[in-house]
């Protein structure tokens, strides 16, 4: 009797070197939004712009757009906390409404959002979508960290690194699509 083992172990290894190529794919998908300037100077619009020197913050409402360096926020609020020691230096923005992230073909959607200047982080939360391409990625919260290049994407909202469940709204499971190029 003819063992089926070696064609098994092809089969496995084949599943394993594709699952790779994918994550490979995903871990791709935020490097344009990942090797971001964060110390290019930052423009912003909005319908309503208040600003509130005794908090050292500025609140945009209202079809807000933020542009840094080719690097798009639009979101219904911001507020963006800055600190004047000589000169005015953003420290924070932290967004909610609807948030957009985009840079080139990339383009991450949550809930909220906040971009620490100082720690070179955009950390993003709630029903959150990462595009590339074709490629798609649903979790509960990203992290992009602009220091490293790294960027990873939870199943919850809370950072829990646990994807037990089923789909987002029950449990944080991480989800997505991947383009296949035809032969």
């Amino acid at each position: 009797m003819k063992s089926h083992l070696p064609t098994m172990a092809k089969s496995a290894l084949a599943g394993f070197a594709l699952t790779c190529a994918a994550l490979g794919g995903i871990q791709l998908s935020a490097q344009a939004i990942a090797s971001h300037n964060s110390n290019a100077p930052v423009s912003y619009a909005a319908d309503r712009i208040e600003l509130q020197d005794r908090q050292n913050r500025v609140v945009l409402s209202g079809n807000v757009e933020i542009t840094q360096a080719g690097l798009t926020l639009n979101a219904a609020r911001t507020i963006v906390n800055y600190s004047d020691a000589g000169n005015l230096s953003i420290q924070r923005i932290m967004a909610t409404g609807g948030v957009n992230v985009s840079r080139g073909n990339e383009r991450a959607r949550g809930d909220t959002a906040v971009y620490d200047f100082n720690r070179r982080v955009i950390t993003m939360a709630g029903n959150v979508r990462l595009n590339r391409g074709g490629d798609t990625l649903n979790g509960g919260r990203l992290v992009i960290d602009l220091a490293s290049g790294v960027s990873s994407i939870d199943g919850r909202s809370s950072g829990s690194s646990s994807v037990t469940g089923e789909g987002q709204s029950s449990g944080g499971r991480v989800s997505g699509t991947f383009s296949v190029p035809e032969n």
